[in-house]
């Protein structure tokens, strides 16, 4: 059901209402560029939002709380959406727990002009499949994006260097540097295995990619951060699984 909007916030033009998690990384992946950024609902509950930004080839959620009429965003509360607005307006930089900055550029408007060019339909095929509704399965890949740096280890001298990693459908693509355009080594989701976090090698928050011919081990700057990567990565295999 749709939830009741304040008044305020239905007003927002880059108020996406019940966009899911799913639509939202598509629209932005396919439509944005850096810096586009949305409010809509958050599954969370009623009074909760997700602030969603575009950065670089993935998006992150933020939220976005109502209570009492104001509206809290990290450690800020605002006396209404406008001064929310006008905040990320005049402070548009974005610092996460991973240590990532983010700068909001653009709010991605709620309506879109479409260009009004339809097709016209001249033949509906004489082909007949014998197949019905309940046949066809509606079927999308799970997008589910991060980026961000990671200690790796080296295949042959095991020593460890700083790269930016980028996970977006099922590839995680590592770089020498954030910058660069073409990556060291593309990494393909389909042939891993498992992961997890290792406690083999002597460095903290560290965890590992199996692969058939090489296990790749990787350290994050802190546990909260290591875990986010094994739990995206981990629902990354399930849904390969599951043939998505």
């Amino acid at each position: 059901e749709t939830r009741a909007m304040p008044h305020s916030v239905s007003l927002c033009s880059w108020y996406h209402y019940d966009l899911s998690w799913h639509a939202t990384e598509a629209l932005l992946l396919s439509n944005g560029v850096d810096g586009y950024f949305l409010l809509r609902n958050s599954n969370k509950g009623p009074d909760c939002y997700a602030l969603s930004v575009r950065a670089k080839d993935s998006v992150k959620h933020f939220h976005v709380r109502r209570q009492f009429g104001k509206y809290s965003f990290g450690f800020s509360e605002f006396p209404s959406l406008q001064d929310f607005c006008s905040h990320l307006a005049n402070q548009p930089l974005l610092g996460s727990e991973t240590g990532n900055m983010i700068v909001l550029r653009f709010p991605y408007p709620r309506q879109v002009e479409e260009p009004s060019i339809y097709e016209t339909v001249c033949v509906h095929t004489v082909m007949q499949t014998g197949r019905h509704e309940n046949d066809l399965v509606p079927n999308a890949p799970a997008l589910g994006t991060k980026e961000g740096y990671l200690v790796k280890q080296g295949a042959i001298i095991k020593n460890w260097k700083q790269r930016w990693f980028t996970l977006n459908r099922n590839e995680l693509k590592y770089f020498k540097d954030k910058m660069f355009v073409e990556p060291i080594q593309t990494l393909d989701l389909t042939e891993c295995s498992a992961v997890q976090f290792d406690y083999s090698q002597e460095r903290v928050n560290c965890f590992c990619l199996v692969f058939p011919e090489r296990t790749f081990y990787l350290c994050a700057k802190s546990g909260a951060e290591a875990d986010e990567w094994i739990k995206i990565l981990r629902w990354k295999l399930s849904q390969i699984k599951k043939g998505r």
